[in-house]
């Protein structure tokens, strides 16, 4: 063999391995989607989603009553869902379960059990797939359900009541639950109450489930902020908790059992924005570096933010135009390379490219057609 051939014969055998390791790191994922009722949606949709280009194709739908909020459990076999209605007794709200085929991507029906509230607008799942918490946003509740080895849920063992007001008379007029988050690898449960302007905590009981005040109860907000969703650091440190009522973003020093105490404030909004703030969802970064929060209103954007992760403090970077309006609940794809956003009024979801170093959004010009879109989760589908 002359030394061409050894030459060439080197380059096939870098170009099969190049070949091997591309097709070892794309992956493909489940998206799952809750919406609202409307002409074009009845329920929870699923996608397969290309975490490579970014581009989805549409897998199965299951029909149900506004399931807005869904939650995956830990071994993704089984998902839940909130069906966010009311009803004259005050008990309109459900929670139901489905499990999850990750060969056909089809959701199945389990069990529907009541929130024992209204209008519930957050579910989420304990890290041992044991207990099931929903946020009632009307009632101003939290319920607690127990799941069965198999998915399915019980009647709820305890509700607990919220109460308070706050001083704006048209949204914080009584207690409105707007998240339930688990703090990662604590016994601690961190709940959002718009109404009241407070992050109220709570420990579970590991074995019976059931809700009790933590040695510090309740973190506080500025007066008419409106707490309403959080989300944690990576390093355990920090919480960045999200106020819908004034767009400011609150950054919040985990202590413990001493509660949290705010270090920092910052706009969510745009800094030429004069419109109404409502701003909607809150996610840190995968790798803890930047946060990203979704505004409604008139502003319809995306701000970005970068994080000090020795200080926990937020600097702004940018704004990003959402392509859509009303944008809800968004999401990074598990790579961390997309942010996908769901604009709820304009019945679809954007596709945005993320700078892993700088944290910027590029719109990739792919859309995923889906009524009311309020809610992306995913599944890795192998």
């Amino acid at each position: 063999m002359n030394f061409t051939q050894i030459i060439n014969m080197k380059l096939i055998a870098a170009c099969v391995l190049f070949l091997l390791c591309k097709n070892s790191f794309s992956q493909d994922y489940y998206m799952l989607v809750g919406t609202y009722n409307s002409p074009q949606s009845e329920g929870i949709y699923v996608y397969k989603f290309n975490s490579t280009d970014g581009s989805a194709v549409p897998v199965s739908n299951v029909k149900t009553s506004n399931p807005s909020f869904l939650a995956v459990s830990p071994k993704n076999k089984y998902v839940y869902a909130v069906y966010e209605n009311a009803a004259d007794n005050g008990k309109g709200g459900s929670v139901s379960s489905f499990s999850f085929d990750k060969t056909t991507g089809i959701l199945k029906p389990i069990s529907v059990q009541s929130s024992e509230g209204d209008h519930p607008c957050y579910v989420t799942i304990d890290s041992k797939d044991k207990w099931v918490l929903a946020a009632n946003y009307t009632s101003g509740s939290l319920s607690v359900l127990p799941v069965t080895k198999k998915g399915k849920l019980s009647k709820a063992i305890q509700v607990v009541q919220h109460s308070g007001s706050g001083p704006d008379t048209t949204r914080q007029k009584s207690p409105h639950v707007h998240g339930v988050f688990y703090k990662p690898n604590s016994q601690y449960v961190y709940v959002t109450d718009l109404g009241i302007d407070k992050v109220m905590i709570y420990t579970q009981h590991k074995r019976k489930g059931k809700l009790s005040p933590g040695k510090t109860s309740f973190a506080a907000t500025d007066a008419g902020s409106g707490p309403r969703h959080l989300d944690f650091h990576p390093n355990g440190k920090y919480v960045y908790l999200l106020n819908e009522l004034t767009g400011s973003i609150s950054v919040l020093q985990d202590k413990g059992d001493e509660g949290l105490s705010e270090i920092q404030n910052h706009s969510a909004l745009p800094l030429t924005y004069k419109g109404k703030a409502s701003s909607a969802d809150i996610h840190v970064s995968p790798d803890g570096k930047f946060l990203y929060v979704s505004n409604r209103g008139t502003s319809n954007s995306i701000g970005i933010l970068s994080i000090n992760a020795a200080t926990g403090m937020i600097t702004l970077v940018d704004h990003k135009y959402t392509e859509g309006e009303t944008p809800r609940n968004f999401n990074f794809d598990p790579t961390g390379n997309f942010l996908l956003v769901a604009n709820q009024n304009s019945n679809s979801i954007v596709v945005f490219k993320r700078d892993i170093a700088t944290g910027l959004l590029t719109d990739t010009g792919k859309r995923i057609t889906v009524g009311k879109p309020v809610c992306i989760k995913w599944i890795p589908a192998n």
